[in-house]
């Protein structure tokens, strides 16, 4: 039997979004003030993290999907469950009675960048046996995400994450991994999360973080920097390809990694592919040509969504469209570009998912000349 299917794996959880009265913008603390009343919109409650996110997008795209996750015998859990049905993507979601589903609270006050209060619940108890064998046997491309904030998953500098890519490379599976940044007060920053990556990224074949997460990770003197000259605001508006983005993009290349993309906000995408000898060592399930994808890089500029309502779930419906795009095989330039398009279409709502468009619609409008940012 031919291998088909993109098995999406990690973390799950509640997302609970309460919504601010659009046409209000202003700073952080003109909102969040001691004893303070604001009328608030309708709330929006959605699945979130990787196995949601990334999963129900691909599913939306057309892929013949299995997601993998796990939650409490609680009503959050319930919840998780029931949306997850209502998609025909519940049959992998496990359920654990010892401990309580992850919920995260997404604050997003207009002009604002969001903030996350964020419990891992059953997320920290998720390892690699929950992963069977039988599961992966129809699995051609493997993504997983998030081990920052799945404590199983940083322990012993990535042990069982490793663990976990070593079996399914075995299986002649590729292998897609997202991160998480790294709360500085939580017990994931004492991971030491180059060492990690050192022991991880030889066993990934599409290596697909967001610039600030892996900078903190990779290079914390750079990101340190970073930081300063930001002063407060968003990192990604600060940053430059040829004098940031790319010599850290190096830095990741020298550690293992094949094809990287890195999600660069508002901004884009930077990506670059080993040498077609690096390449090769991709499984061929993945169905990309070493030959063609191999010494690639550039920087993808974002498109202009119609209207921002939350940025919510847009790195992982990026990366779903450009998975989708790589097991159609195509080529590395497209697969950015739609890539960048999706997440465009994802700010436009404030869930993960009512904004994904079809790969139909998207290469429609990018090929209409949707405008790109400057």
């Amino acid at each position: 039997m031919k291998k088909k299917k993109i098995m999406v794996a990690g973390h799950l959880c509640v997302d609970i979004t309460p919504v601010f009265p659009e046409g209000k913008s202003g700073r952080l603390l003109d909102y969040l003030i001691p004893g303070k009343l604001i009328h608030m919109d309708p709330a929006a409650v959605h699945t979130g993290g990787v196995v949601a996110n990334t999963g129900l997008a691909l599913k939306k795209l057309g892929a013949d999907v299995r997601l993998v996750g796990k939650v409490g015998k609680d009503a959050f859990g319930d919840l998780v469950r029931g949306i997850m049905r209502n998609h025909d993507a519940d049959q992998d979601v496990l359920v654990d009675e010892k401990v309580s589903t992850s919920y995260t609270i997404v604050l997003a006050p207009p002009g604002v960048d969001r903030i996350f209060l964020h419990d891992p619940g059953a997320n920290d108890s998720f390892c690699a046996d929950d992963i069977p064998d039988q599961m992966l046997s129809d699995v051609a491309l493997f993504h997983f995400g998030y081990p920052p904030i799945m404590r199983r998953m940083y322990l012993e500098d990535g042990a069982e994450l490793v663990r976990l890519l070593q079996r399914v490379r075995e299986k002649g599976i590729a292998v897609s991994l997202d991160l998480a940044a790294v709360d500085e007060e939580s017990e994931a920053a004492k991971t030491d999360w180059k060492k990690l990556l050192e022991r991880t990224l030889p066993l990934v074949d599409f290596f697909v973080p967001s610039v600030e997460e892996l900078c903190y990770m990779v290079d914390r003197s750079r990101y340190d920097a970073w930081m300063n000259r930001a002063d407060g605001r968003d990192v990604t508006e600060i940053l430059r390809v040829e004098e940031d983005i790319r010599p850290l993009a190096r830095q990741v290349m020298e550690l293992g990694a094949k094809v990287l993309l890195i999600k660069c906000g508002a901004k884009g995408m930077y990506y670059c592919t080993g040498t077609e000898e690096r390449l090769g060592r991709i499984p061929e399930a993945a169905g990309i040509d070493p030959a063609l994808w191999s010494g690639r890089e550039g920087f993808q500029k974002s498109f202009v969504p119609e209207r921002v309502r939350s940025g919510t779930g847009a790195g992982d419906s990026s990366i779903a469209a450009f998975l989708y795009g790589v097991r159609r095989g195509y080529p590395v330039e497209k697969c950015v570009r739609l890539a960048a398009a999706e997440g465009a279409s994802c700010v436009e709502e404030f869930d993960a998912l009512s904004g994904v468009k079809t790969l139909e619609e998207l290469e429609e409008k990018t090929e209409r000349g949707w405008k790109q940012s400057d």
